[in-house]
């Protein structure tokens, strides 16, 4: 399972640099994504505890970044955390006991959070620059942004 984990958190990852885009920023179809990938280290987070103890934070550390990460709103943000939060009491509740049933839950709920996470990292959106060294802001002959190309 640690091969699956460490596939999400690159997903997890992609996801969070997929344009540098705030929560804000993302159109409705992309924050769903967002609140759907909440509920899944909800569900991940409790499934896993189940069995490694309530000490445990593994997923819920990933929810914290992805959290940061998408600097939300209070309003968004609040609905992420209820979605992980719903996730988690979810699967508590049907699973609140190590068995081989939790750990194959847990190996069906992280593959669908690397699914949800290839689907946000595959977003692909135009970099804004704005900065002092943005060729375009500076008139830069040799950037292709700038207009014309050099002949």
């Amino acid at each position: 399972m640690s091969a699956l984990r460490t596939i999400l958190i690159a997903g997890l990852a992609a996801a969070a640099a997929s344009g540098l885009a705030l929560a804000q920023e993302r159109e409705p179809a992309e924050r769903q994504l967002l609140i759907d990938l909440a509920y899944t280290l909800g569900e991940a987070h409790a499934l896993r505890q189940a069995c490694q103890g309530p000490t445990d934070q593994y997923w819920r550390e990933r929810m914290m970044m992805v959290s940061q990460t998408e600097a939300a709103d209070a309003e968004f943000d609040g609905r992420l955390t209820a979605s992980f939060n719903r996730g988690y009491a979810a699967r508590g509740a049907q699973h609140p006991t190590c068995s081989i049933d939790s750990r194959r839950d847990e190996l069906a709920v992280v593959r669908k959070g690397e699914g949800l996470a290839r689907k946000l990292g595959s977003i692909e959106r135009p970099v804004k620059r704005m900065g002092p060294d943005d060729p375009a802001a500076n008139g830069d002959p040799d950037s292709v942004a700038s207009g014309a190309a050099p002949r």
